[in-house]
């Protein structure tokens, strides 16, 4: 079986977890390779609604190991909380569950540091979910981060907190006007948190490199979007990981040729959290009406989401940053009630059409979308699982998104459980994995 990464290819919340879900019967592993619980991949199961922030999706899926891949930043008191909650609802995580000794641990002055910046930047906030992701990540690429296996050495880790703290609190009393910390009131809670954790903090490149070589499927799993990449979205309004398909190899410790292949999820239409540049974005009664359709509020913050029009220039610029090979397109039911869609084919900027995707951020600001109109098909989508059965209009838009993104449709999501997808044929997903239109039948 292949080791494919997922990525999402907008501004996040593209329904990642649901399509991981989807595939984890068919790998033995799935590992979050970047990112912190700022993330939010929501699953459900009959009933059941999971919304799950640093542990991989494959988490519900008993035969599923799952990692948290040293790219990961993890916030200990978070983690905890998320994986008790997962063991109350009947979720086994011994055996399951493997943390990076090498990922970087998100410290109490992170999150303070995280909301005191934002608060002094204003109008140029980036809008930050205020969990420390940002700080976490300076730190580390400062090379004064603290580590999982440091939190096993109570010596090292007290050295390492008093060292930091000396700085911390300078910054949070002096450039902030915060409240600053002690280092017994760190190390108290951290303490615990080490003798709840020591279980499942190994060498998680190790393991990953052993089970490939026995044959295992691994699939990579990443949180936020192609869109909020470090180094390739849109910046600065963007989270501080490499959010792409490049990062699932530096986050995790595998090797790029031993990646297969890589899937795209995208949504068919777009939306975005927090602040920074969205050349289709909607406002009035038609925002309102796919968002309410859509239940766009973050899963993390529960923040409304902007809601926009399918953006093709994104999506190209995905595929050729990320080499996706088919997307899975989730909630095309969204958009039953449209009499019209509209399809962004590209841009203006200062009377020229763009035809390719501008990384400069003023022009970012400037753009004016060049919209395609297509008809509505005015049908219910929700829960069909095969093409033949979508409504013509609605075959006819997906058509157009494939003609200008220029890779096939994998899977297409009709609803939020995992029997309401459609399987495509001739995709490159049944190449990776040829059972998995059988498991959804």
């Amino acid at each position: 079986m292949a080791n494919i990464v997922v990525v999402g290819t907008q501004w996040g919340d593209e329904g990642k977890g649901k399509v991981v879900d989807v595939i984890t019967p068919h790998v033995n592993v799935v590992v979050r390779f970047q990112g912190g619980n700022n993330a939010g991949h929501t699953v459900v199961v009959g009933r059941e609604k999971y919304v799950l922030h640093s542990i991989p999706s494959g988490i519900l899926h008993p035969n599923c190991r799952c990692v948290v891949g040293c790219g990961v930043v993890v916030d200990p008191a978070a983690m905890i909380e998320e994986m008790e909650s997962l063991v109350q609802r009947g979720v086994t995580l011994d055996g399951n569950l493997f943390i990076s000794k090498n990922a970087h641990l998100i410290m109490p002055y992170h999150p303070a540091l995280d909301r005191a910046s934002e608060a002094k930047l204003g109008a140029r906030r980036i809008g930050t979910t205020g969990k420390g992701v940002g700080p976490a990540y300076v730190d580390k690429a400062a090379r004064v981060g603290i580590r999982m296996a440091d939190l096993l050495d109570e010596r090292l880790f007290r050295e390492k907190v008093e060292v930091n703290l000396a700085q911390k609190n300078r910054l949070l009393r002096e450039i902030y006007d915060a409240q600053t910390f002690t280092v017994e009131e760190i190390l108290h809670p951290y303490l615990r948190y080490a003798g709840w954790l020591a279980p499942y903090i190994t060498d998680t490149s190790l393991l990953l490199h052993r089970w490939i070589e026995s044959g295992y499927s691994v699939l990579f799993e990443g949180a936020q979007a192609t869109m909020l990449d470090i180094d390739h979205g849109t910046y600065p309004y963007i989270t501080s990981s490499s959010t792409t398909a490049g990062g699932a190899a530096t986050g995790t410790g595998v090797p790029p040729t031993k990646i297969d292949g890589v899937l795209g999820v995208a949504k068919a239409y777009t939306t975005r959290v927090g602040a920074g540049p969205f050349p289709t974005e909607l406002s009035g009664p038609l925002a309102e009406h796919i968002r309410a359709r859509g239940n766009e509020y973050g899963a993390t913050t529960g923040r409304p989401r902007r809601c926009g029009w399918f953006d093709a220039m994104v999506l190209r610029y995905a595929v050729r940053i990320n080499g996706i090979e088919t997307i899975a397109l989730t909630k095309l039911d969204v958009l039953d009630q449209c009499e019209t869609v509209r399809v962004c084919t590209g841009y203006r900027h200062r009377g020229e059409i763009l035809t390719e995707f501008p990384e400069e951020e003023s022009a970012l600001h400037e753009v004016e979308p060049v919209y395609e109109e297509l008809s509505g098909w005015m049908t219910p989508t929700s829960g069909v699982t095969s093409e033949a059965d979508l409504p013509a209009k609605a075959r006819r838009y997906l058509e157009r998104l494939n003609e200008l993104i220029g890779v096939p449709f994998g899977l297409i999501s009709t609803g939020p459980q995992r029997a309401e997808t459609i399987v495509c044929e001739d995709s490159p997903l049944l190449g990776w994995y040829p059972s998995v239109r059988a498991s959804l039948l």
